[in-house]
């Protein structure tokens, strides 16, 4: 019995320390603005711990993970243009031999959509990377959903 209890006691300080390890310096929220009858904008905004970053849409192959936003196809809706961002920060990185965009502290994208029904809720998935400068997190998948009203 004393065995069971010692490898329950390990075994639950092996999952509790663990999941204390994992970090999550991003942290995503979703809003909408109708701006006519028939059409919105999704807003994604990203609030990024100091010392953390993640890249811009722009990125070009052989660098870091670029942002990436999809959203769901759906017969309610249909996005307009691509999707903005604002102007990121540039900095020649060594590790990709390039100069890559990337966002600090907090960045907003902007989607305009046309809507073909009220009430449409929008879905999709934002794959990013975070880094610091010591080191890079595996990239991130976050699913959003946002209700056009």
């Amino acid at each position: 019995m004393k065995k069971i209890t010692l490898v329950f006691t390990l075994l639950l300080f092996t999952v509790l320390g663990a999941s204390a390890q994992i970090e999550t310096p991003v942290t995503w929220s979703y809003a909408q603005k109708k701006i006519s009858n028939t059409e919105a904008i999704v807003y994604l905004k990203a609030t990024i711990q100091d010392g953390w970053h993640i890249y811009s849409q722009t990125v070009k192959p052989g660098g870091p993970v670029k942002t990436t936003i999809k959203f769901n196809p759906s017969k309610d809706f249909v996005k307009v243009g691509a999707t903005i961002e604002p102007k990121p920060l540039t900095k020649f990185e060594k590790v990709f031999d390039m100069n890559v965009g990337y966002f600090e502290k907090q960045v907003v994208f902007q989607q305009k959509i046309k809507l073909n029904k009220p009430g449409t809720i929008v879905t999709g998935t934002i794959e990013f990377m975070v880094c610091d400068a010591s080191k890079c997190l595996p990239p991130d998948e976050v699913k959003f959903s946002v209700q056009v009203k």
